[in-house]
């Protein structure tokens, strides 16, 4: 059994900080959500974005699924839980920039991997992750080809990029990045470091954005 007692606590820790110490806040919250960054990440316990990004409640609208994967658009009858949230961040909430958010040694990524070798990878997870097979494809290449990195890592920033791709699939998303009025990002933690990487298209590569406390 779970300490469900700790996050109790830790509610009431978070009541006392919203609601005691910052009326304010909590007031305009209330009232409704602004936010204008939308963060696409890990369902991972290890990669929270708010607490990654020090943000407050209301300052972000969130996304979070295994591997930080967008599918493509796709208007049919299925149902769309990703491309939903998207919408609405994007047509109703209006949010000026969307970052995919990867992460150093995701589970996702390697259960991307594994199916390359034929390994069963779940009822669910296999299909999720088969969005990115062109990241799995791409990232063998690059390893096969004498890139130093390893091929996981390779692959989770590869798989960035597929989500990357997929955004501009979404033809309302496509036109606000064409008048300007939206901007995308491509962000990667390294958990055994600290570091943050962004993509840099100009130079089609991910470049510290934020270095380790050591450097």
């Amino acid at each position: 059994m779970g300490n469900i007692q700790y996050f109790i606590d830790g509610f009431k820790r978070f009541q006392r900080q919203l609601y005691g110490d910052n009326e304010r806040l909590a007031a305009k919250l209330a009232k409704g959500q602004s936010p204008k960054t939308l963060v696409i990440s890990c369902s991972d316990s290890r990669v929270d974005p708010a607490l990654l990004t020090g943000c407050a409640p209301g300052d972000l609208f969130s996304v979070r699924n295994i591997a930080n994967l967008v599918p493509p658009y796709e208007p049919d009858n299925a149902y769309h839980g990703v491309s939903a949230a998207l919408e609405y961040a994007v047509c109703y909430l209006q949010v000026n920039d969307i970052i995919v958010l990867g992460h150093s040694g995701c589970g996702g990524i390697e259960g991307l991997l594994s199916a390359a070798d034929g390994e069963m990878v779940g009822e669910f997870v296999g299909r999720w992750v088969d969005i990115a097979a062109v990241a799995r494809e791409r990232a063998i290449a690059r390893v096969a080809a004498g890139h130093e990195d390893s091929l996981s890592c390779i692959c989770e920033q590869e798989a960035i990029l597929t989500s990357l791709t997929n955004l501009q699939t979404f033809p309302w998303l496509q036109q606000r990045l064409q008048k300007g009025t939206l901007a995308l990002h491509g962000w990667y933690f390294v958990i055994e470091t600290g570091q943050l990487f962004s993509y840099q298209a100009s130079r089609d590569c991910f470049e510290i954005l934020v270095d380790s406390l050591s450097s």
